[in-house]
């Protein structure tokens, strides 16, 4: 049996397509594999939104050569990605007082602060009622459904092999055992997301990995709403871990149990992003091994209430809902695992995998370890 290629990926989302086009760029022959036919998972179901300045500390490293890829791979590519930034309004003074730490830890070139006035006008409601807020100017925005595809077709054009509609059922030493037979390489990245347990169900076990739920919807965007628009808010800087590092959080998370209960029951992120199809806005978490397939309408429409309100927008018009899926770890933000010499495993167990995906992407070739390791 001889190898077909240099590298085989398996997995064609957005980690396994930037690792893919790193290795192709730096002349690997590259063979991709694939469950689906075309891209349909975590990486379309997103946001868009690469908030690199949000991350915890010893991620900001990683968070720079991600953006060197993403920026790198879109004009390869021919996908849009662009800079606009970060917008969070601070709507009391707990928030703003976070924001203001932030400011504080990180630095105007990281972290600028807005008076109420800009705020309104960053986000398109002149009648937001906030004290201030911050900006983050060094988060990308990318179209979620554009990005991976286009990825995808960028490479087979320039000769990577996909296998699609191929279900792997076992990887070690160079070999990769399929629905299609048994293809070798030299090296082989193994980027399952949360079908992890399909291949390697001891790492599942290890890092207690499951799947995260995530309830969305993609609403008309009126005129005045920036089409670049990226907004996180208060419940954002209780889950970044880079804000959520900040002295005054605890007390921003007591407020946000009394003053909005029912979002932090769902443990929600209230955020919106602009697509050219509208506003993608949500979401909740929910997280098991075997989840619930169906959508809480109450939940839904919560989300979609209170992201609406910071744009004002009084009668949204929604066109999709839908579920948003991802692996998820209570104990890491990446499994990075090698079994053996010629085989790595790379699954981002949290909601950062389109923001860190090309620096991570960087890892695995580079045989480094995750950051903090």
């Amino acid at each position: 049996m001889t190898d077909t290629a240099d590298l085989i990926v398996v997995g064609a989302g957005i980690l396994g397509l930037a690792t893919a086009w790193r290795a192709h760029r730096d002349g690997l022959s590259v063979h991709v594999i694939d469950r689906s036919d075309r891209p349909v998972g975590a990486s379309v179901q997103n946001f868009g939104h690469a908030c690199f300045t949000a991350q915890s500390d010893d991620l900001r490293d990683l968070g720079a050569v991600s953006a060197d890829g993403w920026a790198a791979a879109a004009a390869d590519a021919g996908f849009r990605a662009s800079r606009p930034g970060t917008v969070l309004p601070a709507v009391t003074a707990a928030e703003m007082q976070v924001l203001e730490e932030f400011h504080a830890h990180r630095g105007d070139a990281d972290v600028r602060l807005l008076g109420p006035g800009t705020v309104r006008d960053r986000l398109g409601n002149p009648a937001l009622d906030c004290l201030g807020g911050a900006h983050l100017p060094r988060d990308m925005r990318v179209n979620p459904r554009e990005a991976a595809p286009a990825l995808a077709r960028h490479l087979v054009a320039r000769g990577v092999r996909f296998s699609w509609r191929t279900s792997v059922h076992a990887v070690g030493d160079g070999e990769v055992h399929t629905s299609r037979g048994t293809f070798r390489a030299a090296q082989t990245v193994v980027c399952p997301g949360e079908h992890l347990n399909d291949i390697f169900p001891d790492l599942v076990d290890e890092h207690g990995v499951r799947t995260c739920t995530l309830t969305m919807a993609l609403i008309d965007r009126p005129s005045g709403i920036p089409d670049d628009l990226a907004m996180l808010t208060g419940t954002s800087m209780t889950r970044y871990d880079g804000i959520a590092a900040m002295p005054s959080v605890d007390d921003l998370r007591r407020e946000l149990v009394g003053r909005e209960p029912a979002l932090t029951e769902a443990i929600a992120n209230v955020m919106a992003t602009s697509v050219p199809g509208g506003i993608l806005v949500g979401d909740s978490h929910d997280y098991a091994t075997s989840p619930e397939p169906f959508i809480d309408a109450d939940q839904s429409d919560l989300l979609l209430d209170r992201t609406t309100r910071y744009l004002g927008i009084g009668q949204p018009v929604v066109r999709q809902r839908w579920q948003g899926r991802y692996a998820d770890s209570p104990s890491t933000n990446l499994v990075l695992h090698r079994p053996d010499g010629r085989t790595t495993v790379a699954v981002v167990t949290s909601g950062i995998g389109m923001t860190l995906s090309f620096g991570i992407a960087d890892l695995v070739l580079t045989g480094a370890d995750a950051p903090g390791k």
